[in-house]
């Protein structure tokens, strides 16, 4: 930004103090509850007791062979798990946008799925079938001594919990794809096979490595599934949160979530800053017709089976947490019963309405703060804006680990003493969750006209109105998304929330987990179920809400705005 822009801008933003006041107050809310507490984990990880500049314990840690031997663990786990999820992921999108596959939107169903589903059930459900008391691995094959622990099973894990980030991400790069160049390649004499091979493939290849980068993220960010199934299989996210908790080392699990945060921000930055802004899509003009999707048999159906056998195994996997919530001991006795449900309200229902009541307060606040930020990082110009975009989705990249030990040395001395009450959880989750907001609200934004905003203020509209009035609710679906996401996250996370959570404000996740540890499979997945129930319920009562509010009569009423402004406009013109 020139000097005279930045003229221009501090002229606008003194010209409207309320928007001023709304940047000042979004980055001084970024700088301390992301950048502060981030700083706070460097500052505990590389000063000594005495407060000096000290690396001798990062060194130490950095040099430890088993600690050495634990990243290579989470780096190789991480690079597999892209590697297979984003295969499935592929498959999934392409079937469902280039062929005239059947069951496209039940497969489109079954590729998200696992999104809005709590953390643990896969890892449960594999316990399930394939531990020592699985019912495949003891009831179909008759093996009693089945490891179900180690790497192997995270793979298998992972990949089904993060594919459809891939799904997602794919889906997106394939449908942008011009029809007109694979229709060149086919009336030219190309097979099919010769047509993928060499143009849609190449085109789609930067959505496939950053599908790949944001699968690595998630995988080396996971805890749930690592603490259940990994065994002797080590990962950092683990080993920081062991530290802090068993060992009550803070400044050992900073360093560890140091470590960890090194590839996160690497991939994170590869993918937001150098990968999308690649492209190999060639636009070569409009066809004069849309182009058939693929329909030969011996394309689709091969397909149809791969996906159906895929979306088969998922149904398996969660239909079979839904048997063991209702038999008394899995593998031992079958018999019907209800006593792991009566078994959780005598334990008390505290940790899922405490999970429930957070999640309500943090959604809406996630929502509207994060298209607020994607409104002013894209509509509006004014110093510090690429840092203001920086920093508001840094968080995809912290793993929770670093977030939850970073907000607990910070938080934990006067004057924000805020550890071990509700605030400093709504707080955790608002900035966990906001990039995706961001990001769904900035790409939206970027398709809508500006000009259906600058006929608001034409007639005397000032920000805050044409946002509240015009642009929010032109944004009902990133909104939307936003929300459903925000609480499905602050329903089922773990690292994030694991350091922050007290006797007073137990979560359900929390309270799962302690389940597991102590082998009691069957109350576990009776807990999982009520809360798969309540973020069904919310999700629908969400989008009922936003449909209320949020009606298309203010986007009708936007364009009669447009209509007006434009007249306004051509009248101005004739009397010049």
């Amino acid at each position: 930004m020139n000097k005279k822009n930045r003229g221009n801008s501090f002229k606008m933003l003194l010209q409207q103090p309320i928007l001023s006041l709304c940047i000042l107050m979004i980055f001084v809310l970024l700088i301390v509850f992301i950048l502060f507490p981030l700083v706070n984990v460097f500052r505990l990880a590389f000063t000594s007791n005495e407060g000096s500049f000290d690396l001798s314990n990062f060194i130490s840690i950095a040099l430890n062979s088993n600690y050495q031997y634990t990243f290579l663990n989470s780096i190789k786990l991480g690079l597999v798990v892209a590697v297979v999820a984003a295969a499935v992921g592929y498959l999934f999108a392409f079937s469902v946008t280039r062929t005239e596959m059947p069951g496209k939107k039940f497969f489109r169903m079954m590729a998200t799925f696992p999104i809005i589903t709590p953390p643990f059930v896969l890892s449960l459900s594999f316990i399930f079938l394939f531990g020592r008391q699985g019912l495949i691995t003891k009831g179909l094959f008759g093996i009693t001594t089945a490891n179900i622990y180690g790497m192997h099973s995270l793979i298998a894990v992972q990949a089904i919990s993060f594919f459809p980030v891939a799904f997602l991400t794919l889906t997106g790069i394939l449908e942008s794809i011009d029809d007109s160049v694979e229709d060149a390649a086919y009336n030219m004499g190309a097979s099919r096979w010769h047509i993928f091979r060499t143009v849609t493939l190449p085109l789609s290849f930067p959505g496939i490595i950053s599908a790949m980068l944001l699968v690595f993220i998630q995988s080396m960010e996971d805890f749930s599934n690592p603490v259940i199934l990994a065994g002797s299989y080590s990962t950092l996210a683990v080993d920081a949160y062991r530290l802090v908790t068993g060992m009550f080392d803070m400044r050992g699990g900073a360093i560890l979530a140091i470590i960890l945060l090194m590839p996160t921000l690497l991939a994170f930055t590869l993918q937001k800053y150098w990968i999308n802004k690649k492209s190999f899509v060639t636009v070569t003009g409009k066809p004069t017709q849309k182009r058939r999707k693929l329909d030969e048999p011996h394309i689709i159906w091969p397909l149809f089976a791969l996906c159906a056998l895929i979306s088969a195994f998922l149904i398996l996997l969660y239909g079979i947490v839904l048997i063991g919530a209702f038999v008394n001991v899995w593998g031992v006795d079958f018999a019907f019963t209800l006593d792991h449900f009566k078994q959780i309200s005598i334990m008390g229902w505290a940790p899922l309405q405490n999970s429930v009541t957070i999640a309500v307060i943090s959604a809406p606040i996630t929502g509207i703060f994060g298209i607020l930020i994607a409104y002013l990082t894209i509509r509006q110009k004014f110093i510090g804006r690429r840092f203001m975009e920086f920093s508001s989705i840094l968080t995809f990249a912290i793993p929770g680990t670093v977030l939850g030990i970073g907000y607990t040395f910070t938080f934990n001395y006067p004057p924000l003493m805020l550890t071990g009450t509700a605030l400093i959880l709504v707080i955790a989750f608002v900035f966990r969750n906001i990039p995706v907001s961001i990001e769904s609200g900035q790409t939206t934004l970027l398709q809508i006209d500006p000009s259906i905003e600058s006929a608001s203020a034409i007639l005397g509209a000032d920000s805050g109105t044409t946002f509240r009035r015009i642009t929010l609710p032109l944004l009902r679906q990133p909104f939307y998304s936003g929300l459903v996401y925000a609480f499905v996250r602050a329903m089922t996370a773990v690292s994030s929330v694991i350091f922050l959570i007290s006797p007073k404000w137990n979560l359900a996740t929390a309270r799962i987990l302690s389940l597991f540890e102590s082998s009691q499979y069957s109350n576990a997945a009776a807990f999982i179920l009520v809360m798969m129930g309540a973020i069904l319920i919310a999700i629908v009562v969400i989008s009922i809400v936003v449909n209320i509010f949020l009606t298309p009569g203010y986007i009708k009423q936007a364009g009669r705005m447009e209509k007006n402004a434009r007249k306004i406009n051509q009248a101005s013109a004739k009397r010049r």
